[in-house]
């Protein structure tokens, strides 16, 4: 097995009285898609915050490709391979959805024939993302469904190393999940990317994911295969028990069970 190509190290955040995290280890490999799931207020946006760099950890150390990046900033993460998107989505609405795939890469210079290069790889992940039809649009007029998906495609218009992805299937359709999924599959074993989502489909996370890491008031409760976190009755317990969860993320649990 490959060695993690982004790692969090007993990662510590405290919120002033209010302890988000406590010694949180998570680690990501080349070519894997892993699921980060946990009820509400479980840290896993924290978590997101602290390995994009837009948080400093209180304690813990974070390492990407061996090296220590805990004091780096989010743009040099960015820059060098380290992908997020948001929750709450962050395009640039008043551009149309090309233009927010070229701005991704117009660090790299836009001057003539590197501009061009920017939009044949806009279009080259367009294309891959399923929305040509859409290259034209104004990003701020997409419905949340396809809005994900053009984030998605700006993280990868330039190529990246790893993504981090915060409920990217929030609000889409079967056939957008369905999308997603095949573009992340694709980008995972093809490209090598590491791929750590959050997300509260439990379904989408059991179908994709080969290795799930469960949060629990800021702290690693489980990790193990779909089927093996499932099957955790701690973890069974931790969504039972706080009732901010229902839905796909309750006691059915990753393993499918009922």
């Amino acid at each position: 097995m490959s060695h993690p190509l982004l790692r969090a190290d007993g990662i510590d955040v405290r919120f002033g009285g209010v302890h988000a995290l406590r010694g949180v280890t998570v680690a990501v490999r080349p070519g894997e898609i892993c699921g980060l799931i946990g009820p509400n207020g479980a840290g896993k946006t924290t978590l997101f915050d602290v390995l994009s760099g837009m948080r400093r950890p209180d304690a813990g150390t974070i390492a990407y490709d061996g090296t220590d990046i805990t004091r780096r900033p989010p743009v040099w993460r960015a820059r060098h391979g380290i992908r997020r998107t948001f929750q709450r989505q962050q395009l640039f609405g008043q551009l149309t959805v090309t233009d927010n795939l070229v701005v991704a890469r117009d660090w790299r210079g836009g001057v003539r024939p590197m501009a061009r290069s920017h939009r044949e790889r806009a279009a080259g992940v367009l294309h891959a993302c399923g929305l040509d039809a859409l290259a034209g649009s104004y990003a701020g007029a997409l419905p949340v469904g396809q809005a994900r998906m053009v984030e998605l495609a700006r993280a990868l218009a330039d190529p990246p190393r790893v993504l981090l992805l915060d409920e990217p299937a929030s609000g889409t359709t079967a056939e957008e999940r369905h999308r997603l999924a095949s573009v992340l599959r694709r980008t995972a074993g093809e490209e090598g990317c590491a791929v750590l989502l959050v997300e509260h489909d439990v379904a989408f996370v059991r179908e994709l994911c080969s290795r799930v890491v469960v949060l629990h008031l800021g702290r690693v409760l489980a990790e193990g295969t779909p089927a093996e976190v499932g099957a955790d009755p701690a973890v069974r317990d931790a969504y039972l028990g706080t009732g901010t969860d229902s839905g796909p993320a309750s006691s059915a649990g990753v393993g499918g069970g009922s």
